[in-house]
């Protein structure tokens, strides 16, 4: 059974930096690609950024140049460097795998992933 574990969430101040975690357990990450998502009260959920198994990343256009994911396949462990946070990066953020057979030539769907992270809070302060 594959768990996702995220964690470094926390409050921060606006201009702030945070780095999220996301272990992996059950299986080797670096045979899938990972996702950050997040979700923010009475929102949808959201893609923020993946990383494919062969290490190219994309990201959302609200973090980009703000935010950088990274894996480390022997730790089996996915990253989120967060700097120059802003208010609205404010929710739960979630890390997720996608299976390669359920590329679809996007990573920003969440309805691709088949599993997901219990989500841990960020809270940027004004």
């Amino acid at each position: 059974q594959v768990q996702l574990v995220e964690s470094g969430g926390g409050l921060v101040q606006a201009g702030g930096s945070l780095r999220l975690s996301c272990a992996a357990s059950g299986r080797t990450s670096g045979s899938y690609a990972m996702g950050w998502f997040r979700q923010a009260p009475g929102k949808e959920r959201e893609f923020v950024a993946a990383i494919s198994s062969s290490d190219g990343s994309t990201y959302a256009d609200s973090v980009k140049g703000r935010f950088t994911i990274s894996r480390d396949n022997a730790k089996n462990t996915v990253y989120l460097q967060m700097s120059s946070l802003k208010v609205e990066d404010t929710a739960v953020y979630y890390c997720a795998s996608l299976p390669i057979y359920r590329y679809r030539g996007t990573y920003r769907y969440p309805r691709d992933y088949d599993t997901w992270g219990q989500g841990t809070q960020v809270t940027v302060s004004s």
